[in-house]
């Protein structure tokens, strides 16, 4: 059952650190798990989050800190010496104890580095630091079981029983050479089943699936989603094993990139929280708020160009927005399906073949619309015949027009190194906006004349 955190369990605890109560409420804490001791924390204020870091175990806290949000984290780890904070790192694997490290002052680090008791740890630190955070190297851990392939079955389960001392969760055995080169990976089954005697070299799977040190974080994200991987190896350029990375690692790339590009789609052009501040707010938002806006005179000034139309036929004026809106309802349709096929790098063939098949569902899609349309405006609102016809070719037109964009647009950006998912926010909606009022009045006027 999910914890839920109530207003009766944060006064509790606020009480009890009131009444300095450090039994009883080290006892309440010590049965829930850390990821939801971190969100009571950033529910209190920093000096009780602070209160309730320094009464629990490092083993307790080491996995708090990393649960924390960004704000509360950096708050805390002010409060810590650089010796306290090294004594929380020695409970982390290598990668999250780098993260940590990472976010810290560059005059602390180095601290922070020194004073970490396990000196082969702080080394697996001090090399992670090297990688940028948005590649494979940036994501690994160091914390492995490998095996030699010179070595027999009785070598290596004693080789794995030392190994496994420092791995939290063994998910798979990888098979090295003298020089470290990855080979391959063992399987377990094969290592229980096999005489003692036999030599690695003859059981072991020469097929590992693996990523480089400087692979994009996605594109790390995308292969272990594809191939069902819950663990994958981190080679160097001389193809040696230098890490893995494990999914838990990748469910946060893939809820980053999500987020990101959920943003993106509703034209927020920074990575900000509802809690940051309202300049950061502002400066995210504005820039596309500021390009709708110009859109909007744009189509103002489109409107302009057909307003004796408007004078001898004001019910085309009605009809307006119904265009508009279908223009960039179905251009973000479009545009939504290509990007999350980009993203999943599931599109396939030639560009004028999916443009091609847009077109044909458009049409579809559009006729079956405009025939209600035309029913609907003559019997409900009494609107003739030739204008609900008028209205109805236009949206048929209109929303081919802005299927068209909506897969072109992402495809184009993608090609040309932007982010596509920008193409389903704003960009999409004010584009289409001005195609589908220029198209739909140009319609309006070949076929009544004005």
């Amino acid at each position: 059952m999910e914890f839920k955190i109530s207003r009766e369990l944060i006064t509790q605890i606020e009480q009890l650190i009131s009444e300095n109560n450090e039994k009883e409420l080290h006892g309440l804490l010590m049965e829930m798990h850390y990821a939801d001791i971190a969100e009571i924390m950033g529910e209190l204020d920093d000096s009780d989050a602070i209160y309730i870091f320094h009464i629990l175990d490092s083993e307790k806290t080491a996995e708090i800190l990393l649960e924390l949000d960004e704000e509360v984290r950096e708050k805390i780890l002010r409060e810590l010496s650089p010796k306290e904070i090294a004594e929380e790192l020695d409970e982390l694997s290598t990668d999250d104890a780098a993260d940590i490290i990472a976010e810290l002052p560059a005059e602390m680090k180095e601290e922070v580095i020194s004073e970490i008791q396990d000196v082969e740890h702080a080394k697996d630190i001090v090399d992670l630091l090297r990688y940028d955070e948005d590649t494979a190297g940036g994501l690994m851990g160091k914390e492995l079981v490998k095996v030699n392939e010179n070595w027999n079955v009785l070598t290596c389960v004693k080789e794995m029983r030392e190994q496994a001392v420092n791995v939290q969760r063994v998910h798979s055995i990888y098979v090295v050479d003298d020089e470290n080169r990855l080979k391959g990976r063992l399987s377990l089954k094969d290592l229980l089943t096999t005489s003692t005697k036999t030599p690695i070299s003859e059981v072991y799977i020469r097929k590992v699936d693996f990523v480089k040190v400087n692979t994009p974080d996605v594109e790390v994200a995308r292969i272990m989603q594809r191939y069902d991987l819950e663990a994958i190896p981190v080679i160097d350029e001389l193809g040696r094993l230098v890490g893995r990375i494990t999914i838990d690692d990748i469910v946060d790339v893939i809820k980053e990139e999500a987020d990101k590009d959920y943003q993106l789609a509703a034209g927020i052009s920074q990575d900000v929280e509802a809690d940051d501040s309202i300049l950061e707010l502002t400066r995210a938002r504005l820039p596309w708020l500021v390009l709708a806006l110009l859109g909007g005179f744009v189509t103002v000034k489109v409107l302009g160009f057909f307003e004796a139309a408007m004078e001898t036929n004001k019910e085309l004026f009605y009809f307006t927005p119904l265009i508009a809106a279908m223009a960039g309802n179905v251009g973000v349709q479009s545009s939504a399906i290509i990007v999350q096929g980009l993203a999943n790098n599931t599109i396939s063939g030639s560009l004028w073949r999916r443009l091609i098949k847009e077109v044909g569902l458009s049409l579809l899609n559009s006729s079956i619309l405009a025939v209600i349309l035309i029913l609907g405006s003559h019997f409900l609102l009494g609107v003739t015949y030739d204008l609900g016809l008028t209205v109805s070719i236009s949206l048929i037109s209109v929303i081919v027009i802005a299927s068209l964009i909506g897969t072109f647009v992402p495809i184009l950006l993608n090609k040309i190194g932007i982010d596509p998912a920008l193409a389903t926010g704003p960009f999409i909606t004010t584009s289409n906006d001005i195609c589908g009022i220029l198209i739909y009045f140009s319609i309006a006027k070949a076929i009544l004349g004005f």
